[in-house]
């Protein structure tokens, strides 16, 4: 990922999107107005942070790219696997559907979701003109959301797997994401080779990659380009929100996604 900063904020970018017709930035905790403890660009709608600091923080995102709010397409992401094809933005005074994964073939929709320790997945098919953004947890990672977000743009778009360019956000990394025995059987049911997933330690705790995870569904879907962040969000708490790391005690950052320019 490439490092940016604009009007005061920082964020990243996927360099293997970089040179397509795309506004794309997953945004760290710096350069909002929010006061501790989510200092300071939180876009956390459910902390107890004020609803006009969560409003100005997502004005000063869309501005790093000139984009209007009111083009924003967002959902209340609720660890499903619901997928939603949009061709229009969400009225700002308009409830948020439930769902876990957002996409748009329309240029003036920005996708934009929040995250705090799960991993962001982006989805961008150039031939056919589709982004895609999901918010996948344990849950929607051991349940396949990127799977679903492949057939999705397949029966939908007529997107081709090979086509298609995918990247794994920043998120809670395999150092950090301890887990219970149960949350094992649930990964030992899905998958064959469960095991390639976890690392025990020497004194008996269990971690899980939940990048390895998402990875290998994407290659078992046929994706060929993916780009892996590999930013722990629980390791660098100065730069992301960590909802593990911080104990709850922490807002959202924001990533976004948009077509721009003519379709060729």
């Amino acid at each position: 990922m490439i490092r940016q900063r604009t009007n005061g904020l920082t964020y990243y970018q996927f360099e293997s999107f970089l040179n397509y017709p795309l506004h794309q930035g997953v945004f760290t905790r710096s350069g909002g107005v929010s006061p501790t403890p989510w200092h300071s660009l939180n876009l956390g709608g459910l902390s107890s942070d004020s609803r006009e600091n969560i409003i100005e923080n997502r004005k000063r995102i869309f501005s790093c790219f000139d984009l209007p709010v009111e083009s924003i397409y967002d959902v209340w992401q609720v660890h499903g696997n619901t997928v939603i094809c949009t061709e229009t933005a969400r009225l700002l005074d308009e409830d948020h559907e439930k769902a876990d994964a957002i996409f748009t073939n329309k240029i003036g929709i920005t996708l934009f979701m929040r995250f705090a320790d799960c991993v962001p997945l982006y989805f961008y098919d150039p031939v056919m003109q589709v982004v895609g953004l999901a918010h996948a947890g344990r849950i929607g990672t051991i349940n396949r959301i990127a799977a679903d977000c492949v057939k999705t743009m397949q029966e939908e778009y007529g997107s081709r797997a090979e086509d298609l360019l995918a990247a794994i956000g920043p998120s809670i990394g395999p150092d950090h994401y301890e887990v219970r025995e149960d949350a094992i059987h649930q990964l030992e049911a899905s998958f064959e080779k469960s095991e390639e997933f976890i690392i025990r330690s020497e004194n008996s705790r269990i971690f899980l990659d939940l990048w390895k995870i998402n990875q290998q569904i994407l290659s078992e879907c046929g994706v060929k380009q993916i780009e892996m962040a590999q930013i722990c969000t629980a390791c660098h708490t100065d730069e992301w929100f960590s909802h593990r790391a911080e104990n709850g005690q922490t807002g959202r950052f924001g990533a976004l996604l948009a077509l721009q320019g003519e379709k060729s």
